[in-house]
């Protein structure tokens, strides 16, 4: 447990300099792999006038360039906080083997970066959500994915 404790305690120092630059927001993100750090970074979303620039997100670009590769099956992250519905869903794409998180999405929600409202969302139909949505141009959009079946060059991930 006390090496996990070290690398949580890199994602916490990364969140708290942020805070004490005004650099971003209270987050960090580590990335390992056999036991050695591949990639860390803080939330970098004002400093880069970026909205997907989370900490968790920056860091798996990172460790994606730094190995070489689209997927990080066999790394570990470990998060400052509980991830966001974005930064939890790139963690899911991203392979990792394992999460370890210190604050909750309730602590962050306490503090104003309160995602339920996404949750929420995610769970309507379409039509249904605050951001407007209609589909246009399907079956023009579904004969790419008929080429992508028939694709012998895809690579899946």
């Amino acid at each position: 447990m006390e090496k996990h404790s070290g690398f949580m305690r890199e994602a916490i120092a990364l969140s708290k300099i942020n805070v004490e630059n005004a650099t971003g927001g209270p987050f960090g993100a580590v990335i390992v792999k056999d036991g050695k750090v591949i990639a860390k970074s803080a939330n970098l979303v004002t400093t880069t006038n970026d909205p997907t620039a989370h900490a968790e997100i920056a860091a798996i670009r990172l460790a994606c360039k730094e190995l070489n590769t689209f997927t990080l099956e066999g790394c570990v992250i470990y998060t400052s906080c509980e991830p966001c519905p974005m930064c939890l869903g790139a963690i899911y794409w991203a392979h990792l083997d394992k999460m370890y998180y210190a604050n909750t999405k309730k602590d962050a929600a306490d503090i104003g970066f309160d995602d339920a409202f996404i949750y929420d969302e995610i769970d309507l139909h379409p039509a249904k959500r605050k951001l407007m949505s209609e589909q246009i141009l399907n079956d023009e959009a579904l004969t790419i994915f008929e080429m992508w079946t028939k694709s012998r060059e895809k690579i899946l991930y």
